[in-house]
């Protein structure tokens, strides 16, 4: 018997549309290096040692989308929600590998600036553009620290009435956590480091590193 595969369909809002035909140039940035030395205008000079590699990576996005493939697969439509901005180049990578009908919108929530240290404070610069009541949603963050922004947007989606909300991160701390909140799905365990990369930045730099790197100051 030959089975076909289910087509799938992606439905992207107009401004995601810039991202999915500019993602391949943008995360390309330079040759990926083990060691990048840099410096931003005001800020002390810095090196970037690879933490992840980009085939770790892949390898690693590869096998969360089978585990959300699984948890979704009865779903009519999974609104994919990407946290801005640390998270666009994950959540392109991992929608191109699900077999599913997907819907993608953005959410931008900051506790960060452009410094190294969580203000605790979550402001929501950009809520999403579409409803999500009785419907099925996954929050994409890059990477979870204190826990605070995940916190507070997990608790605002719920008040929206989901059929079902999970969430999946990049990257973990769990050593920096400050408050009860873990991502359904975790990429990878990371130690208290600063860290850049793969839509990462400090101080709006580096996010098309295609690697994640540990920023060390020199």
């Amino acid at each position: 018997m030959i089975r076909h595969k289910r087509l799938s369909v992606v439905t992207l809002p107009n401004h995601v549309v810039w991202f999915a035909r500019n993602i391949k140039h943008l995360a390309q940035g330079p040759d990926p290096m083990t060691q990048v030395t840099t410096q931003t205008p005001a800020q002390p000079n810095y090196v970037i040692d690879e933490m992840i590699s980009a085939k770790s990576i892949a390898a690693r996005i590869e096998d969360l989308a089978k585990i959300i493939q699984t948890e979704f697969q009865d779903t009519n439509k999974l609104i994919v929600v990407g946290l801005l901005r640390g998270s666009f180049v994950f959540i392109a990578d991992l929608v191109r590998e699900l077999d599913l009908p997907v819907e993608v919108d953005f959410l931008e929530a900051s506790s960060y600036g452009d410094g190294m240290e969580s203000s605790r404070e979550v402001r929501i610069l950009k809520d999403l553009r579409g409803q999500i009541e009785g419907r099925d949603v996954l929050v994409v963050e890059d990477i979870v620290d204190t826990g605070h922004t995940l916190h507070q947007v997990i608790d605002m989606l719920n008040t929206r009435k989901p059929s079902k909300l999970k969430s999946i991160a990049l990257l973990d701390k769990p050593t920096r956590r400050e408050v009860d909140m873990k991502a359904d799905w975790t990429g990878f365990v990371i130690p208290d480091e600063f860290v850049v990369g793969y839509g990462i930045d400090y101080a709006q730099r580096n996010r098309n590193l295609p690697y994640i790197g540990k920023v060390r100051f020199t």
